[in-house]
């Protein structure tokens, strides 16, 4: 009866112990699944926030990014900024240069200023006793002016003398075969140079040194009028030349222009002192002839008309130059006395 009783109590007391274990590997079961399930949760959350972190990470390196760029824009902005400063500031030291150089000057013209007034002061008081100077200068400037008047006529008297000689010449030639040929041409003209023109068609054929027959007239009343000019002992004592001068247009070569020219002239001159026999064996000193080819248009142009202008007879008086001389020395031998 003992043995069964120890033996029921060894089996109540297994029995009490399972269940207690049970419950213990449950709650430990339970703990294990509710850790598992806040891992779970926890690793869920960190992965967004992971997420999140790297999605804020990639704009802050964009902003970065931008932010080094624009960094990069200032600091050439700033480079920029700090050349320009240097510009300026050399500018600066330039203009400060020049304002001192300007002040400089100044203080100089204030000085030389201050002298001018100075030499002015003097200046009053030396005109203030070279009035009377003055006064007598300014006489004798009036009287040199009077005497260089009368200096200036006797020359322009001399100059006029050239003209007044052609002038009487071709008076003598038009009161005696008249002023236009039978064609209407102009028998002789005064040029701008106050020489005598013979128009080329009255005396030549084109391209010819030998005398028309209709111009014998003309250069027979030539050699009459030179003859009485130097009659007059007056006017020849102021003649230095007569020179019987030849001129072409611009065609042909300037030989061949210079041979015609010259040859006309002299076909001119030697026509008038075989015409006037008299003339030559009293006044052939005076006459001279040149050939000027082409090289002294009176008319400028390609048409026939200042080609026909161009080839012309020009008789030129040069007057002595002992007579100006002999003029001015007696304008001096006036003023000394």
């Amino acid at each position: 009866m003992k043995t069964r009783a120890r033996n029921f109590r060894r089996t109540s007391q297994a029995q009490d112990f399972w269940p207690s274990f049970t419950d213990i590997m449950s709650t430990v079961a339970m703990i294990l699944f509710f850790l598992m399930l806040l891992s779970y949760i926890q690793n869920v959350i960190t992965g967004n926030r992971l997420e999140f972190s790297l999605s804020q990470l990639h704009e802050a390196d964009l902003e970065l990014d931008n932010t080094r760029e624009q960094l990069e824009r200032t600091r050439a902005e700033i480079d920029e900024a700090q050349k320009n400063l240097e510009l300026f500031r050399g500018e600066i030291e330039l203009r400060r240069a020049e304002v001192e150089k300007c002040r400089m000057e100044l203080s100089l013209s204030e000085a030389e200023l201050e002298l001018s007034r100075t030499e002015l002061a003097l200046s009053q008081n030396e005109l203030v006793l070279s009035e009377g100077e003055l006064a007598q200068k300014q006489r004798i400037i009036d009287e040199t002016n009077i005497e260089l008047g009368n200096l200036r006529v006797k020359l322009e008297e001399i100059a006029v003398l050239r003209l007044t000689t052609l002038n009487k010449v071709k008076a003598s030639i038009e009161a005696t075969i008249g002023t236009h040929s039978a064609a209407g041409e102009e028998l002789v003209t005064i040029g701008d140079n106050a020489n005598i023109i013979i128009n080329e068609t009255l005396v030549f054929d084109y391209g010819s040194a030998e005398i028309k027959e209709d111009a014998t007239p003309l250069l027979d009343q030539f050699a009459v009028a030179f003859e009485e000019l130097l009659d007059d002992a007056e006017t020849r004592d102021y003649i230095d030349m007569i020179t019987i001068e030849g001129h072409t247009d611009s065609r042909g070569s300037a030989g061949y222009n210079r041979s015609l020219s010259s040859e006309r002239a002299v076909s001119v001159v030697n026509y008038m002192m075989e015409s006037n026999p008299t003339l030559e064996d009293k006044y052939a000193r005076y006459f001279g002839v040149t050939g000027f080819s082409k090289f002294r248009p009176i008319a400028f142009g390609e048409d026939e008309d200042a080609m026909q202008l161009n080839r012309r007879i020009e008789i030129s008086v040069i007057v002595k130059d002992s007579n100006i001389s002999r003029v001015i020395d007696e304008y001096l031998s006036e003023v000394a006395e």
